[in-house]
């Protein structure tokens, strides 16, 4: 893996005609860089995305327990409030 990436970072930005001799001077061809290189940018892609996925995830819950807290609350006033205005028409 790392051999890998030291032949991406050697190979960055050749020419195809250097790019060639730099893969038969080490054995490789170039088709091979293009998939190691697809594949360093898809891992890439994917841990960040996995990363802001949690975040999102972990947001929507606390949101959906903050949203469940106020529902309780404004239930309770809404009741208290229904008590205090039956209370008040008794006397």
């Amino acid at each position: 893996m790392q051999e890998q990436l030291v032949a991406l970072h050697e190979t960055h930005g050749m020419e195809p005609d250097a790019l060639n001799a730099w893969c038969g001077s080490h054995g490789l061809f170039a088709h091979h860089l293009t998939t190691w290189n697809a594949s360093f940018c898809a891992a890439k892609q994917t841990t960040t995305g996995t990363r802001e996925l949690r975040t999102l995830k972990e947001e929507n819950e606390q949101l959906k327990r903050e949203l469940v807290r106020k529902e309780k609350a404004l239930s309770e006033a809404a009741a208290l409030m229904i008590l205090q205005k039956k209370f008040c028409a008794l006397w």
